[in-house]
């Protein structure tokens, strides 16, 4: 009985503190997305004119953990089958927030754009019988700035 509210305590306890701590990220993604706003990212390999700008490599990268109510509800999801949206909105904010830091380095190197993003996701942690801990993403390009 006592690991029944034990187990049930912990659930609760990781859908509280892990949706206000999404929310919060959430809130924080919109406003430096707004800040960052200025600096265009493009999936096209080819940069226009190249000749008159300078290409450097930027790269942004985050590791965001699963709350224990999203590896639950994803287990009883991957047991009846179905989308797993539990992990969709944590890989959500994994993708923006690695693109929000690849426009930061981009803008501390002086660059106006950034072309050939690239994002890359990997589980880096398998906790018990292979459920996912955690999840990295990275976002690369080529930062262009104008040749002075």
């Amino acid at each position: 009985m006592y690991d029944l509210i034990l187990f049930l305590l912990l659930l609760l306890l990781g859908y509280v503190f892990g949706q206000r701590a999404e929310k919060r990220h959430f809130r924080s993604i919109i406003e430096r997305e707004a800040q960052l706003g200025d600096i265009l990212v493009f999936s096209e390999r080819k940069i226009p004119d190249e000749a008159a700008c300078e290409g450097i490599l930027v790269a942004g990268s985050v590791v965001v953990s699963v709350d224990y109510f999203k590896r639950f509800v994803a287990d009883l999801r991957n047991f009846f089958g179905g989308r797993v949206s539990a992990y969709e909105s944590l890989l959500e904010r994994a993708r923006r927030e690695a693109v929000l830091r690849m426009k930061e380095a981009a803008r501390r190197k002086g660059a106006d754009s950034v072309w050939n993003l690239r994002l890359e996701t990997a589980s880096i942690y398998k906790g018990a019988a292979g459920s996912v801990g955690a999840v990295e993403v990275i976002a690369y390009g080529t930062a262009v700035r104008q040749r002075r």
